[in-house]
Order: structure tokens, then sequence, then C-alpha cells
């Protein structure tokens, strides 16, 4: 029993391990160290991705069932995934100054999306926008978008959270998140290049946009998830 428990308590160290992250990406953004702030949030990414398939071969609410990791893991992705990601949008300067105010949206409306008891659905999937600020912000720094264009796309997907729709949850079971995965590998490949600015036969405007394949990806495949599940239940005239 011991043992068991001390394998949970690592894997909750583990989970832990993403404030390291979030203070790592605090200091950046205050130095603008932009890059940098990335590289942390790639480690936040791993961690994250693989604590809860540690979390399950532990079974660590069976063992520890008087400490709540997922309240843990969602404090963190908070941090991680929203406010920090934000925060360098401001710091960044991503947005035309008088502008910074609509930032609250997506603030907002990332904190009414972890308080859903249903944020993550019973059959396997993430319901409404799952906070995925990091990535978000990780295209607007890099593509240096118009200030319109950057507002647009924060307000449309503060606003998507609030819609009942299902986006892909690749920590989960099944063929559709093993392909997920697949593609996510590559995907993690083409933005340690871009981050780190290493030299290849493409420039690296070139890998951004070619990088542009797994949200584009991830995106269509989960309102295609969506529509299917609503049009089953629409009644039939």
């Amino acid at each position: 029993m011991f043992f068991r428990q001390l394998c949970a308590w690592g894997v909750h160290l583990y989970t832990g391990l993403g404030l390291v992250a979030s203070a790592g990406m605090a200091v950046a953004i205050v130095n603008s160290s932009f890059r940098t702030v990335f590289v942390w949030m790639v480690f936040a990414t791993l961690i994250d991705a693989t604590d809860g398939a540690l979390a399950r071969l532990a079974r660590v609410k069976e063992v520890l069932p008087g400490f709540d990791g997922r309240r843990l893991d969602d404090i963190i992705d908070y941090l991680n995934f929203t406010f920090l990601p934000i925060l360098l949008v401001w710091r960044a300067e991503l947005l035309p100054t008088g502008w910074e105010y609509w930032l609250v949206a997506p603030l907002l409306a990332s904190a009414y999306g972890f308080c859903q008891v249903q944020a993550k659905t019973d059959d396997g999937y993430f319901l409404g926008f799952p906070s995925y600020w990091n990535i978000v912000a990780f295209y607007l720094y890099f593509l240096q978008l118009p200030g319109p264009a950057v507002l647009g796309l924060m307000l449309t997907l503060a606003f998507l959270t609030f819609v009942p729709s299902r986006y892909l949850y690749p920590s989960q079971k099944g063929t559709l998140n093993l392909v997920t995965n697949i593609l996510a590998a590559g995907w993690t490949v083409l933005l340690l290049l871009i981050i780190f600015d290493i030299r290849t036969p493409l420039s690296q405007r070139s890998l951004l946009i070619l990088s542009l394949y797994f949200p584009v990806y991830y995106m269509a495949t989960s309102w295609f998830i969506t529509m299917r599940i609503w049009l089953r239940r629409t009644p039939a005239q």
C-alpha cells in the first residue's frame, strides 16, 4: 500500500511540475523573452498530455481519495493555457493600444468553460472550445496578424466556449485520437523548429503555414463530429 501511495503522490508531483512551467512563462513574459515562453508552453503541454495516463495507471483516485488531482490539473491548465497566454498577447502588444480590455473576454469565457460539470463529455470529447489559448498565442505571435484579425479570432473562440460543440480529446482512447496524436507529434516537431529558429530548407514563414495543418485538422474534424451529432438529434420533419 505504501508503494502505491508513493506512486500516486509521484503522479501528483508530476502534474505539479506544470507550476514550474507557469513560473518560467511568467518570468519570460515579464522579460519579453517570448520564444522562451513558448518553450515553457511546450513543456507544460507535454506534462498535461501524459499525466492523465499516469494517473489512471497509478489509480490515484482509489489510492488517494482525499486529494483531487483533477482540481490541481484544472488550476494549472487555466494558468498555462489561458491566463499566461493571454498575458503574452498583451505584453507582446499583439492588439492595438486601447483594445487590450477585450482580453477579458477569453479570460472569462475560459473560466466558465473550466467550471462546467460537462466540460468533458461522457463520450470522450471536450464540450465547447477547450481553452487552447497557448496555441492561439503562438500563431498570433509568429504570424503577426493585423489587430482586427487578432481581435476577431479571439472573440470568436471565446464565443465558441459557450457553444455545446464537441472537440477532440486526444488523451482519450479510440482510433481517431490515435491518428490525432500521430499528427500532433509531427506538428510538435514543426513548432520546435519554429521556436528555436532552426535552419531548414523551408523559411520560418513556410514552416508556420505548413504547421497549420494540425489546427485545421483538429477544428474541422471536431466540427464534423459535432454536426453529425446535432443532425442525429434533429427530429425528422
